[in-house]
């Protein structure tokens, strides 16, 4: 317990970051207890605890390397995908905005069916109903969302045009 204000100040001047540094100190702690019988006797103790810290850390930036490495190798295997345009975006918006707006029992069946991909019978195993309640719910949910996209959208952008005319 001696160690743990060394330990720490160790610890910050690596990791730059209070939090980290705790998450090290606790790990070194925990390499120490389990190699406690590495431990010479008359040898430094701080010394000995520094250079697990130490350890750790190297440890730990050798995992972010390798964590970081893999990632940009996934990355590059797939192309760069653009930007939605914001018409695709307010679009979206609005179908998520329709199915939150749906009743909830009816979300719950078609999100199990629709997104999930459950067969009728694992969507209304999963809900604890029988399948025609299912079923009903699926066809009033899919119904709303028809009614949806038939309905006239509103739009709360408006068109401004320039010229100077004053009668606009």
């Amino acid at each position: 317990m001696g160690q743990l204000g060394s330990l720490r100040r160790y610890a910050r001047s690596l990791v730059r970051n209070a939090d980290d540094a705790e998450d090290l100190v606790h790990d070194a702690l925990v390499r120490a207890y389990e190699r406690k019988a590495s431990f010479r006797r008359g040898a430094n103790l701080r010394t000995w605890l520094l250079s697990i810290l130490h350890n750790a850390h190297i440890d730990r930036l050798r995992h972010k390397r390798s964590l970081d490495r893999r990632h940009e190798e996934a990355a590059a295997e797939f192309e760069p995908a653009l930007p939605a345009s914001q018409d695709h975006v307010v679009r979206l918006s609005q179908v998520r905005e329709a199915f939150f707006s749906l009743p909830e029992e009816q979300r719950e069946a078609l999100h199990l069916v629709a997104i999930e991909d459950l067969s009728y019978q694992e969507a209304a195993a999963a809900l604890g109903i029988p399948l025609g309640t299912l079923m009903s719910r699926i066809a009033r949910a899919r119904a709303s969302l028809r009614n949806f996209e038939a309905a006239p959208k509103i739009s709360h952008l408006r068109l401004i045009e320039g010229g100077g005319n004053e009668n606009n």
